[in-house]
């Protein structure tokens, strides 16, 4: 399963993010998994990189967040469209085979004890940085990314290959009732992509 996925330099780990992907944010506590869709995600640092998320008071996920203090962000790909709106419209609270019911499989990186959703273009290891008013307030969780990995078919060189990696690679972008968009086709500017 890990034949394609190789790690990101933590310096190029906001290139997984920046084009605004929807996201999946899974999370370990005590011998539960989780997993939920998420679509407000983004970088917020360099230098160590850095992610914001939200996350809805009595998400079961939150509440394995909270409790452990790290969680992973990653990219699912347009062949997970079904697992995406699943995970993101089923709760675990409601229903414990929710992950099997979704068609989630996990695996684990050397080193992490944290569930990755398999078959995604992109991962993110997360350390949350507390900061309770945020998350009490506002439901905003920033978070320090500690390791990055990606599926090489489609993100490697510090860049995203959509445009050859085909259809199915391509990120998913939420916009509401069930409906997503997977990312275009490629536009250069004349003077192509600076490093």
């Amino acid at each position: 399963m890990k034949k394609h996925i190789a790690p990101v330099p933590l310096d190029k780990a906001s290139r997984l993010l920046n084009h605004g992907p929807a996201t999946l944010v899974s999370a370990r506590h005590a011998g539960t998994d989780n997993v939920m869709a998420v679509s407000w995600a983004c970088m917020l640092d360099y230098a160590p990189p850095k992610v914001t998320v939200v996350l809805g008071q009595g998400a079961k996920t939150r509440e394995l967040i909270e409790k452990s203090g790290t969680f992973v962000l990653q990219i699912p790909t347009a062949a997970q469209l079904r697992l995406t709106y699943d995970v993101g419209h089923i709760s675990l609270a409601d229903d414990p085979e929710k992950l099997k019911k979704s068609g989630v499989t996990l695996f684990e990186m050397d080193a992490h004890d944290l569930p990755f959703v398999a078959g995604c273009a992109a991962w993110l290891a997360c350390k949350v940085i507390p900061e309770a008013h945020n998350q009490e307030t506002y439901d905003l969780f920033m978070a320090e990314v500690i390791a990055a990995w990606s599926d090489t078919r489609a993100f490697k060189d510090g860049r995203w290959h959509f445009e050859k990696a085909g259809s199915g690679w391509r990120s998913l972008h939420y916009v509401a009732g069930g409906r997503f968009y997977a990312i275009g086709e490629a536009l250069d500017t004349a003077e192509g992509m600076p490093e």
